[in-house]
């Protein structure tokens, strides 16, 4: 079976894998706590993949200020029916982020079929020069890595360049998926602002007229290059508006794609800064 991951990072997308956001203001950028939750379906699959179907939710809350930081809360549920037999697998993730983007908080417990299958748990510390990585589980670990930025810090910059109108560049990230072992190199593809009839607009209702951006980020492990010829590891596309509330997701594993559409949409209340 295929490992896949949550996007990230949707909490870059959802982010994304989103992820994805709270009353930060960084240049003008002013993220949305919000509650979202999006039906998840199986687009493509290979048959090296061995799925035959997979459906299921994601539920991302999104809480905060620029001075007290950022917490999400992600859960990704998914119905997978493959060769090998039927499953039910739970990814829970849990982050904090300080407001500056020095400091990054993440669990993440995977559970199948509603048994314990895995813990990841630990802090990652941004100085100039490295992430510095410690592990508590699910075992005691540490790891010196390349300087990147974390889920929400990627997010504000992402916003950010496509306000300058810039279109396309990379930009290193830690989310703490997978071992929680390495930087993500991504490369981001930023649409022109636009606007069209939402595809829910009960769903949407708080957002369905305002403008949007069609963005796609690619991601790449560089330590692993030359095993998949300048491949991503994964993709994902998504609806951005400006307040950092995503929409409308494609989420492509290489074996595998998915969809997700937003079903509910809460808005709560900014949290503002003394």
């Amino acid at each position: 079976m295929t490992d896949y991951r949550e996007a990230g990072t949707l909490a870059v997308a959802v982010c994304a894998l989103a992820a994805s956001m709270s009353p930060a203001l960084a240049a003008g950028v002013q993220l949305v706590p919000h509650r979202a939750v999006y039906a998840v379906a199986l687009d493509e699959a290979s048959d090296r993949s061995g799925i035959n179907d997979m459906r299921g939710r994601i539920v991302y809350e999104f809480r905060g200020s620029a001075c007290a930081g950022y917490t999400t809360n992600f859960r990704f549920v998914t119905q997978i029916a493959s060769r090998a037999g039927a499953r039910v697998t739970d990814q829970q993730t849990t982050t904090f982020e300080e407001g500056d983007g020095s400091l990054f908080r993440f669990v993440t417990r995977t559970f199948v079929d509603q048994e314990p299958d895995r813990t990841i748990e630990g802090t990652a510390e941004r100085t100039d020069d490295a992430t510095l990585v410690t592990l508590t589980e699910p075992e005691d670990a540490a790891f010196e890595l390349d300087p990147a930025a974390f889920p929400t810090a990627h997010m504000i910059d992402l916003i950010e360049r496509a306000d300058a109108g810039e279109r396309f560049y990379e930009k290193k990230i830690y989310d703490g998926s997978d071992d929680a072992d390495k930087v993500m190199t991504t490369t981001v593809i930023i649409g022109p602002e636009k606007t069209e009839e939402a595809e829910d607009r009960d769903a949407l209702d708080p957002i369905a007229d305002s403008p949007f951006r069609n963005v796609s980020v690619a991601y790449f492990d560089e330590l692993a290059q030359g095993e998949g010829e300048g491949l991503p590891d994964y993709r994902i596309a998504f609806k951005m508006h400006d307040n950092g509330i995503t929409r409308s997701l494609e989420m492509d594993y290489g074996d595998f794609s998915l969809t997700g559409t937003m079903e509910e949409l809460e808005l709560f209340e900014l949290e503002e800064c003394d």
